[in-house]
């Protein structure tokens, strides 16, 4: 078991959830998201066609943090408000699923962006995975 799963584990006010497992997948995935897209940004920056990846750039960076917030937002279980989690997952399956768009216009050419892509792809499914399971 990992640190996150070991944590969301632990933490009291998950011992009765039934979508733990959904979570963990959720933070996890919005984490490597986040420092992925990071990654991308700065190696689109070092591409010689800067002008192209203008828009990656952009849609890494913005990925990036919501992907951190949306991480550290379901890292609080005390007391959340639900309607702002469904919101802010919403959001972040949104972002992730357009950063994921972009990158893949890029991917043939650029391997960081390939990466960048699959993993924009598995956090918007697993951002959209735990708001399906928390569905009443």
């Amino acid at each position: 078991m990992n640190t996150i799963a070991a944590m969301v584990k632990s933490h009291p006010a998950n011992a009765a959830d039934p979508n733990q497992e959904q979570l963990i997948a959720c933070i996890e995935a919005c984490w490597e998201c986040a420092q992925t897209c990071t990654v991308c940004a700065d190696a689109c920056l070092s591409e010689e066609s800067l002008e192209a990846m203008r828009d990656c750039i952009r849609t890494d960076l913005n990925c990036a943090d919501i992907c951190t917030t949306t991480a550290a937002v379901l890292s609080r279980r005390g007391g959340e408000d639900q309607a702002t989690t469904r919101a802010l997952l919403e959001a972040c399956a949104l972002i992730c699923e357009r950063c994921g768009q972009e990158c893949d216009r890029h991917a043939a050419r650029h391997e960081h962006c390939r990466i960048c892509a699959d993993a924009c792809h598995r956090c918007a499914r697993a951002c959209r995975d735990l708001l399906a399971a928390s569905n009443p």
